[in-house]
């Protein structure tokens, strides 16, 4: 007994333990998934009654950079998270069956033949870019670095296709290890994650404001004194921007500038812009998890929620959501189901009209002009390409309301600008010092 336990790595003790716990059953396994050199040192013993069988163990590449992705599979190789748990039916095949006549100690010797023949599971290819994938990763986890934030999440699309191109997420894991790692860290924060989402409302109330034909990106609005009363709330810009076009509030993401255009086109408007772009519903991925984020219901409403709806308080989205809404404004103006599954190469799907070409086309101009010197997204201009998105800084939520220090920095980009496909939404959560907003924590 004791030259078996040592084998196994366990106590003569221990071993005797599980023995005499099981000592009214006919099996049990005495280690699973061992190495083949552990597994050949145990059977040399030749104990009496000890036996091996063959089991196969899954093996990830790419490691931590697609884990929440992928998901996991438990001990008997069935999946319990991300995508081994969506596909699991898909994925797993089936188990064959055959007859055969054992002797009395129990032992096969002979095969009588086949009940049901094994069939083995399908393959499925995921619209993953795996080199972007890396890319985005490692960006995100040194945005993590350099913000100090306790968390991340960031997701990139083919507006023309639906397809989600790179998912990445912080804290991370590796699937390969399982002796110490975090479980909470298995969680796809792009998908289940919801939160207000804040400024990067704002393009959206743009739309229903050009919608309503009240206002043209060149219409001016009177922001001085740097403040507006809404009821007993006073919602105050960084500084007084005075009399601006409409362009120029969503640049600057003025506060008083949105108000005064809420305040003009009224909250159903935006409610029905938010809806058709897809917030408030989940998407058609079929992740585990997923939240469909919400949007208000209400029969009364003060005049503050009004206005505060019309940027990005009082509704939640996922970073998902926030990409995919983003997408119609990169895809003339069009909503495609969006897909972790490979899709036909460079297949533009025709989409459902969510708003006018020409409306999201302004819309994009607008956006363009928000990574401009003058923007608030200035650090998400890259060398060689014209971008263009906009910023949001929310605080987050306690017990007892908005929490003063803590927050979250968002940015959604489009990209490139003279032909508009990729879009790209990231997540920084509880960013540090200076790094605290959008431009600086997210659109880096």
């Amino acid at each position: 007994m004791g030259v078996l336990a040592d084998a196994l790595g366990q106590s003569e003790l221990e071993l005797e333990q599980r023995l005499e716990l099981y000592s009214d059953k006919r099996f049990m396994y005495l280690a699973r998934h061992q190495t083949p050199d552990l597994a050949r040192r145990v059977l040399g013993l030749k104990v009496a009654g000890v036996g091996g069988k063959r089991e196969y163990r899954r093996f990830y590449p790419a490691g931590e950079v697609a884990s929440q992705i992928i998901g996991l599979t438990n001990v008997d190789g069935k999946g319990i998270a991300g995508l081994e748990k969506a596909y699991e039916e898909v994925l797993h095949g089936r188990v064959g069956q055959k007859r055969y006549i054992k002797d009395l100690h129990g032992d096969a010797i002979r095969d009588v033949g086949v009940v049901r023949e094994a069939r083995p599971g399908q393959s499925i290819a995921l619209s993953i870019d795996l080199r972007l994938q890396y890319l985005q990763h490692r960006e995100l986890q040194r945005a993590m670095v350099e913000t100090g934030a306790e968390a991340g999440a960031a997701v990139t699309v083919d507006a023309w296709t639906g397809e989600i191109l790179a998912m990445t997420n912080h804290p991370v894991f590796n699937p390969n290890s399982r002796s110490a790692f975090d479980y909470a860290a298995t969680r796809n924060r792009v998908v289940t994650d919801a939160f207000e989402p804040g400024s990067t409302m704002k393009p959206l109330t743009l739309v229903a404001a050009l919608e309503t034909g009240a206002f043209t990106l060149d219409s001016i609005i009177d922001t001085s004194p740097g403040r507006i009363r809404v009821g007993r709330k006073v919602l105050p810009d960084p500084l007084n921007y005075g009399a601006i076009s409409v362009s120029r509030v969503i640049e600057k993401s003025s506060q008083v500038g949105v108000t005064k255009m809420a305040q003009a086109i009224g909250h159903e408007p935006v409610l029905s812009v938010y809806r058709r772009f897809g917030l408030g519903e989940p998407s058609s991925i079929g992740f585990p998890g997923e939240r469909s984020g919400s949007l208000p219901n209400r029969e009364r409403w003060s005049e503050i929620e009004k206005v505060t709806l019309a940027f990005g308080y009082g509704l939640t989205a996922t970073p998902l959501q926030l990409a995919q809404a983003y997408a119609v404004f990169a895809n003339q103006g069009r909503r495609v189901p969006l897909t972790l599954l490979k899709r036909e190469a460079g297949a533009r799907l025709p989409g459902e009209p969510v708003i006018s070409e020409e409306i999201a086309q302004q819309v994009l101009t607008v956006l363009h002009r928000v990574t401009g010197s003058e923007g608030t997204a200035s650090k998400a201009r890259v060398p060689g390409f014209s971008v263009g998105g906009k910023t949001g800084t929310v605080h987050k939520v306690g017990p007892s309301g908005y929490l003063p220090d803590q927050y979250l920095a968002l940015f959604v980009g489009v990209a490139p600008m003279d032909n508009p496909r990729y879009v790209t939404a990231v997540v920084v959560d509880q960013p540090k010092g200076d790094s605290y907003g959008g431009g600086a924590g997210a659109a880096r």
